[in-house]
Order: structure tokens, then sequence, then C-alpha cells
């Protein structure tokens, strides 16, 4: 991987990049970078998007109104006409409440996506087809995953056999120098150690899984909380200089005599 880009732009989130070295790969910071849609699952495509809300709670407050509203009915001497409305509102109140409160329990809350001083409309302007897809799903409600972006950490090797997925916690967009997007993805790590996300070769995949057009750093943010983030900066790839020339070796001494 390219081992020097440009320096990222002044930010008030701007974090100090480090690259994995021992143990896990955590709490060893060196001043060296390591550079490198709403649906039931995201292994498949939504056939619609909700935004804005939460179906869950949607559904359990439904339920909830309804089933009030029948007993309510019930205990003030219904006819018998509303006797029927009663045992209507009792088979698909209660059901409702259910199915709203299994709704909540499998919910996965949307991120937010956080935009750095001077970076207005960067992203409208800059992102590429799959950064768009990115934000646009975890900007929403999920249900039926284990995290945000589930599929592409097991498909990364960023799941340890065994162990919880990383968490999703939020997006980053800033403005580089030469007016490019940096586009930060930042999950919580608690059982994937630093070092497999920092891995060169990882950090590679990373540039060929969410491009064309990006060009990835892997960018520990806070080792305490265990946040670790892939950024992407948008624009042409970045080749890495030339080695310096081999220097002449040197001419032996001779003793004098």
């Amino acid at each position: 991987m390219k081992n020097q880009l440009a320096p990222p732009p002044p930010s008030f989130f701007r974090p100090t990049l480090l690259r994995s070295d021992g143990g896990d790969g955590w709490n060893k910071p060196t001043n060296t970078a390591m550079v490198g849609g709403a649906g039931v699952s995201n292994a498949g495509e939504p056939p619609f998007e909700i935004r804005g809300f939460s179906l869950g709670n949607v559904v359990t407050l439904v339920g909830v109104g309804l089933t009030t509203f029948t007993l309510v009915d019930y205990a003030f001497g219904a006819d018998a006409a509303g006797n029927a409305a009663s045992v209507f509102g009792l088979v698909y109140g209660i059901p409702l409440m259910l199915g709203g409160a299994a709704l909540k329990y499998a919910e996965i809350p949307p991120v937010q996506s956080i935009v750095g001083p001077g970076a207005e409309g960067i992203f409208d302007a800059k992102a590429t087809e799959i950064l768009t897809k990115i934000k646009k799903d975890v900007t929403r409600h999920r249900y039926g995953d284990e995290a945000h972006l589930d599929t592409t950490v097991k498909r990364l090797g960023l799941v340890v056999q065994g162990k919880a997925y990383p968490q999703l916690r939020e997006l980053r967009e800033e403005r580089t120098e030469d007016g490019e997007l940096a586009f930060s993805i930042v999950w919580q790590s608690q059982d994937t150690p630093y070092k497999m996300w920092a891995d060169p070769k990882r950090v590679l995949k990373y540039e060929s899984y969410f491009g064309p057009d990006v060009n990835a750093e892997c960018v520990k943010i806070d080792a305490e909380q265990r946040l670790v983030a892939i950024r992407l900066t948008t624009g042409p790839k970045k080749t890495p200089p030339p080695p310096p020339p081999a220097m002449p070796d040197a001419e032996p001494v001779v003793a004098a005599e």
C-alpha cells in the first residue's frame, strides 16, 4: 500500500494515525500512518425504505392503542356490535404489540454522519456510488442484522470467530487540502485487534472492496474505547514515492604506517 498520502486537513475530529506494533495493536502508538440497502439483511437489497422513524415504535404504539381502546370499550358495557369490535381489537391489537416489541428488539438504530468544518456539500460533489450507498444504508433503521455493515466486516475478515461483530458508530466527512472527500467509517472493535484492521494486505483489500476511485487508510481513533476507522479518500490513485538512491560504498580506510 502507499506509504505517503497528502496530509489530512485540519479538523475538530482529526485522528492520530498509528500503526500496529505488537500484541493486539491497540496500545502501541507511533507517529507513523499505516496507509493502506433499510432492509432485513445486508445480504440483499430491501424492497422499500423507511426513514425518519422506528417501525418497531410505530407498530407497538398501534397495537397498544388498539388493545387499550378495545379493553376500555369492553369495560364500559359494549353492546353486541361492540363486543364483536372488542374481539376484533384483541385479535389484532395483541399480535401488533408483540410484533412491534420483536421489531424493536431486532432494531439497529441509524448512525450519525458528522460533517467537518468546511466540508459542507463535499460528499454530494465527490462521493462515489459505493460511498453513497454506504451512507444511505447505515443512516436508517435496520432489522435482523448482527450490526450495520455486518456482511462487509465479515467479507473483509474482521470478525473473530465466536466473538461479537465490530459495531459501526459513526461516519465522518472531511474536505482534504486538494478538495477531495475524506470519508471515514468508524467502528468500535471490542474483539477484533487493531493489527487485523491495519494489516497492509487487508488495507489494500479496503481499496478494492470500497473502490474504485478511492485511497484507503487504517486510522486508530481512540485506543481506550477501541475505535478504529477505515478512511477512504476520493481522487486518483496515489503512487508511493520512488525509493532513495542507494548510498555508494565507502572506500576502505588504509591505516597509516
